[in-house]
């Protein structure tokens, strides 16, 4: 707030007149009005100031502070003024973020509804405006030789992934459906054509796999790119890349770790979606179990 409307503010809460505070803080009315108004060039003495915080009873500094950038060259004020527009608008993506999923890494709905609104992209270019004409040539290479395929696009989802953190190799889909065969493409390990960074992830050996098919619906959808952890220990209930003996089948599925008949350890692969069954099979098939720890979808 500008110095003549904070000492017009804290005047009118207080009830006083220009005359009485002027008195008070030893200046004329006349001269008071003209702070208020803007229409006295310069700014007041640092003892004029320090009189008027006396008088209205504001913290030591209020009205200097407010002289102080007043004074600041105006470009100044327009950089600062857009630096706690952006940190403000950092602050509630944050809040967003956190909202959007629930306590074990699982979506809520909160982003896809925010993006529907306009929301999550009126916060994105508060935080970090475009240059005129990116996004439209952003657009145009998603589906171009740069963007486009199997390995392209995605990566880019909600937000650009450019945190420092474990850089994580995005292998072969994982079905999300009825399990399929699993390849990683001849690749050896942690080696791929495309990776992504997550923060906050301390495990070499974690990896990204595409969700195919629609099992896993409402929480995943087709196209989501989901990051699984060896590292993680596994808990009955969590959603598991798992891989299956003999075959070398994979499957994105819920696990429940379970007891079959005669007290046999099963595992029981359930799918999200009530349109498809769960799947029960013994524990000595089941090669690995791998933790999804993120999600990351396209907006």
């Amino acid at each position: 707030m500008e110095l003549g409307q904070t000492i017009r503010r804290r005047r009118q809460e207080l009830g006083l007149t220009l005359r009485v505070l002027g008195e008070r803080a030893g200046c004329a009315a006349s001269y008071l009005s003209q702070i208020e108004s803007g229409k006295r060039a310069g700014v007041p003495s640092d003892a004029v100031l320090l009189g008027l915080e006396s008088a209205l009873g504001l913290k030591a500094g209020t009205l200097i502070r407010a002289a102080r950038w007043e004074e600041t060259p105006g470009a100044v004020r327009r950089e600062v003024g857009e630096m706690v527009e952006a940190r403000e608008a950092a602050l509630e993506l944050a809040a967003l973020l956190r909202g959007g999923v629930d306590e074990r890494g699982r979506p809520t709905g909160a982003l896809d509804a925010a993006y529907k609104s306009g929301a999550l992209r009126r916060l994105i270019d508060r935080v970090a405006p475009e240059p005129s004409g990116a996004r439209e040539g952003a657009r145009g290479k998603e589906g171009g030789e740069e963007g486009g395929g199997e390995g392209g696009g995605m990566l880019g989802g909600v937000v650009p992934m450019r945190v420092a953190g474990v850089r994580v190799p995005l292998i072969n889909k994982v079905a999300a459906g009825y399990p399929r065969e699993f390849t990683d493409l001849g690749y050896p390990a942690r080696v791929a054509d495309e990776y992504l960074s997550v923060p906050d992830l301390d495990d070499p050996d974690a990896f990204a796999a595409r969700v195919v098919g629609d099992s896993m619906l409402p929480e995943y959808r087709e196209g989501d790119v989901v990051v699984f952890s060896p590292t993680r220990p596994i808990r009955s209930g969590m959603d598991c890349f798992a891989r299956i003996e003999p075959d070398h089948e994979t499957t994105f599925k819920r696990v429940y770790l379970e007891s079959g008949p005669g007290g046999a350890e099963v595992i029981r692969l359930q799918p999200l979606n009530p349109a498809y069954a769960a799947r029960v099979v013994e524990r000595e098939r089941v090669a690995g179990l791998y933790a999804a720890v993120s999600v990351t979808r396209r907006v």
